[in-house]
């Protein structure tokens, strides 16, 4: 090879290696503007099934196990976090609220061991002052609604800890809800989507302030909270179905419905809902975005990355402190600046704030304190307490109980 080819050779992969260089700069730049902002991470669980919540027995500045530790969220520039507080669906009926408060208090008390990292956050307010200071703003998402075990009382008591969000299901039908499976044929419909409690359910998070998410959740729960729900919708952990036809993922028909009335869709790196296959690529990653911006916009994008939820994740995205390569990865394709910052955090502070004015102007209702059925959560593992002569409610007629609920809905 001559030595003219050789410098041309050298040349053109100075000028490649530049060009990446300047994604990846400009990538940062935005970041450290908007807070990225991630909906889905599972590190809380991987604490409880790797130490039992003993974080005294852990260093999150040196643990090596997890897709998510201190250094690797300061790399990935992680500005705020929706912490998962997960538990399986074999606790329901058992002890699913004990579990789930377990979770909520783990994700407490990492943020008080590690105040430098971490800022406990439960509004879009607590967002932006985290992200001013340099910290991991701290929310809380309760993923599947058995872990309310159909009660009001406790949902409203997971809001006063600092729950921002539910995602109605997780791989299990509940009392109010049916979930994902029923779309594959696995598992049988019990609700038509959402049982009038369940209805009861969005009309209460509506009032609370609490988002209503509906990952994990089959598309005829997906349209009924949409019809019902006064404040946007999330989807905290889904990608398009289009691009990847697993069920889990979110239709184009449902991307546009998300459009209208203002909600997001936080894109999942799980390889099975990327290319449904065991192997995926950054690239992979990035055709959800694309397409979902195509079908529905730039201003319902978000990222739900599932870290530590999942065991596969594509090449390139492999825990949480390689996320700036798919912002850079995204400006090379030519996204503009306000639209990576919109997907970084922009559109998930618009989405909190709308579910808190939505909040505000509710304000003077009072909370829902009317019970699901005894028929419809009846069990050996739950007691009749509260349901006087055995659930018949006698003083209220059906019709009273259906006319109260359609009022909640309609306000």
């Amino acid at each position: 090879m001559s030595l003219g080819v050789s410098l041309l050779l050298c040349a053109t992969c100075w000028s490649v290696s530049l060009g990446e260089d300047s994604y990846t700069a400009r990538a940062l730049k935005l970041m450290s503007e908007t807070p990225l902002i991630d909906g889905h991470n599972d590190l809380p669980w991987q604490l409880r099934e790797q130490f039992n919540n003993q974080l005294n027995k852990v260093d999150l500045n040196t643990l090596a196990m997890t897709h998510t530790n201190i250094p690797k969220i300061k790399t990935g520039h992680l500005g705020a976090q929706f912490w998962s507080a997960y538990v399986p669906c074999e606790s329901q009926y058992k002890d699913a609220v004990r579990q789930t408060l377990e979770q909520i208090d783990v994700v407490h008390r990492m943020c008080h061991k590690y105040p430098n990292a971490f800022m406990f956050a439960t509004s879009s307010q607590d967002i932006m002052a985290a992200f001013k200071v340099n910290k991991t703003a701290s929310l809380i998402g309760v993923e599947g609604g058995h872990s309310i075990d159909s009660s009001l009382g406790t949902l409203r008591t997971f809001y006063n800890l600092g729950v921002r969000y539910l995602t109605l299901t997780h791989s299990c039908n509940v009392p109010w809800a049916d979930n994902w499976l029923v779309d594959t044929g696995s598992e049988p419909s019990e609700h038509n989507g959402l049982s009038p409690f369940g209805k009861q359910v969005l009309a209460e998070m509506n009032r609370l302030g609490m988002l209503i998410d509906l990952s994990h959740v089959p598309v005829s729960v997906m349209q009924q909270a949409l019809d019902l729900s006064k404040a946007p919708v999330i989807f905290s952990h889904s990608s398009a179905y289009t691009v990847c036809p697993h069920k889990r993922n979110v239709p184009d028909d449902i991307l546009k419905r998300v459009n209208e009335s203002g909600g997001i869709v936080m894109i999942n790196f799980y390889n099975d809902y990327v290319s449904c296959s065991p192997t995926a690529t950054l690239a992979n990653v990035a055709d959800h975005f694309d397409h979902i911006k195509k079908v529905g916009g730039a201003g319902i994008i978000g990222f739900g990355g599932d870290y530590d939820g999942v065991q596969r994740l594509p090449e390139g995205l492999e825990d949480v402190s390689k996320v700036p390569s798919l912002v850079a990865e995204l400006l090379r394709r030519g996204w503009s600046d306000e639209e990576v910052k919109a997907a970084l955090g922009n559109n998930l502070l618009r989405v909190l704030k709308r579910a808190e004015e939505v909040r505000d102007s509710l304000s003077k209702l009072m909370p829902d304190d009317l019970p699901i059925p005894l028929d419809e959560v009846k069990n050996p593992c739950r007691t009749n307490d509260g349901y006087p002569n055995g659930g018949t409610l006698p003083s209220l007629s059906m019709a009273v109980l259906l006319s109260t609920l359609a009022f909640r809905i309609l306000i």
